[in-house]
């Protein structure tokens, strides 16, 4: 409700397995009534749901079907993969690819859903070790929250690089790989070039 208000969002999408579930979220939440609901069978076929189900069973994910796009990964924490099905488009015809959203949430059967920090550090480190122009770290430090992990770092720069342009491939970078290996959103990332290092010149 907090995340609500702060967000005032125009329309909301409420997963349920039945109608009555729906209602008593929306109820709970306080929301306005349901103007429209679609069921599981308007959207997917007998052997969608067969899969679905197997999955769920075997695996513990949940399958949802909208595109992969269509969920932006606000909740940190959920693992978001892409489940491509082969579909026909007809006789005589290339099949193509529907891809579904699974998710895995944080309460999942496997329990909490936690990283340590020493990931984020070892993750920042190892692209550090990757990126021209960064001799290496001099300070890190990864604060956890509820929505991410805010990152600050100090680090020591090679001489002759363009330092504004390489520290943005780097924190575009680790924002890309952090949220690739661990589903978690980088909400903030400072990179400050402390020192300088210059190679002694050879005779």
């Amino acid at each position: 409700m907090k995340a609500l208000r702060k967000y005032r969002p125009q329309k909301i999408l409420i997963l349920g397995t039945s109608d009555g579930m729906v209602q008593k979220i929306a109820k709970n939440l306080e929301l306005p009534e349901v103007s429209e609901i679609t069921y599981i069978t308007d959207v997917a076929t007998e052997q969608e749901m067969d899969t679905a189900r197997r999955i769920r069973r075997t695996e513990g994910k949940h399958v949802i079907p909208v595109p992969t796009f269509e969920i932006k990964k606000d909740f940190s924490g959920y693992l978001l993969d892409p489940l491509q099905i082969f579909k026909s488009k007809g006789k005589g015809k290339q099949p193509y690819i529907s891809e579904k959203s699974i998710i895995r949430p944080t309460f999942s059967y496997m329990g909490n859903f936690t990283i340590s920090d020493n990931v984020f550090r070892q993750i920042v480190e190892y692209l550090a070790e990757k990126t021209p122009g960064i001799h290496k770290i001099l300070k890190i430090r990864v604060d956890s929250f509820g929505e991410g992990v805010k990152i600050y770092l100090e680090v020591m720069i090679e001489y002759g690089v363009n330092v504004v342009d390489g520290l943005k491939r780097f924190k575009h970078n680790v924002i890309k790989e952090i949220g690739k290996l661990t589903s978690m959103n980088v909400e903030e990332i400072e990179v400050v070039a402390k020192n300088i290092f210059v190679p002694e010149r050879e005779d």
